[in-house]
């Protein structure tokens, strides 16, 4: 069977690129400080310095951080005068986030917060209860 002619999920296949720069959004998750940062952006915009408080990191590394997620497409910035606020660059990038989340929520010995009566904020405003 040509590779080319396969389907997922009922589309095409994924390019080889595409599933290069998949990969490549798992190696930016596959850091726990990067990981942090997107949770921490997921519902507000920050910037460095409230980043770097909410992580308990110096600003320097987190910048750091933030300048990798950046190139991959992961965070996006605004510039308010001397302040540069950092954002999730969309959508995609938020349900990816809580998604990961909830799937590690489902390792763990207990039931996940998200199938809980109280699901946990970042799930529940991201579609619902479920």
């Amino acid at each position: 069977m040509n590779a080319d002619s396969q389907t997922f999920a009922g589309e095409r296949s994924p390019t080889p690129d595409e599933v290069d720069l998949a990969t490549e959004v798992f190696r930016m998750l596959a850091d726990s400080t990067r990981f942090r940062l997107l949770l921490a952006l997921v519902d507000r915009e920050l910037s460095v310095n409230d980043l770097a408080q909410a992580l308990e990191k110096p600003s320097t590394g987190v910048s750091q951080h933030l300048a990798k997620l950046r190139l991959a497409r992961l965070v996006a910035t605004r510039r308010q005068g001397t302040h540069v606020y950092y954002r999730l660059e969309n959508e995609h990038v938020r349900q990816l986030v809580v998604d990961v989340l909830d799937h590690a929520e489902h390792l763990g010995p207990s039931v996940p917060r998200h199938h809980q009566q109280q699901s946990h904020p970042i799930t529940r405003r991201a579609a619902g209860d479920r």
